[in-house]
């Protein structure tokens, strides 16, 4: 069970209005209003299936990745390259650790005003993914 929202903030419904979250016990919930009945979405769901939809735009392109970040830090080094070509190789253990310690509100505070937008329906299918700057990223 995910301890944190990972995108809070940047998740919608499917009218434009952000969604808020709740705890149910220790578990944390989307909230979305259904013409007036507040739907609680478990966070996992909706986030593994935005993790899903974006370590596919990673998969199969790692070795490009590994170029252009090395490029922007300016270590192009093989160690610098190493540790961020195993870094993508072990996506999935860094996705799960988002679970616990969520993104810090720096970090969603930075997708937010560079567009990142989450959409949602009523029953926690994530409709759209919007990601700025990104080919190709309008839909899921």
């Amino acid at each position: 069970m995910a301890q944190k929202a990972i995108f809070e903030g940047l998740v919608y419904s499917i009218d434009d209005k952000p969604v808020s979250i709740k705890y149910i016990g220790e578990e944390p919930c989307y909230v979305v209003d259904d013409n007036g009945f507040l739907r609680h979405i478990p966070c996992e769901q909706v986030d593994r299936q935005v993790l899903d939809v974006m370590k596919s735009k990673i998969e199969n392109h790692e070795e490009v990745i590994t170029e252009q970040t090395s490029k922007m830090l300016g270590q192009e080094d093989i160690f610098t390259r190493a540790i961020i070509q195993n870094q993508l190789e072990n996506i999935d253990q860094q996705l799960e650790q988002l679970f616990k310690t969520g993104l810090p509100e720096s970090g969603r505070t930075y997708l937010g005003m560079m567009g990142f937008k989450i959409v949602i329906d009523v029953h926690g299918n994530v409709i759209k993914v919007e990601q700025p700057g990104m080919a190709g990223t309008d839909d899921r």
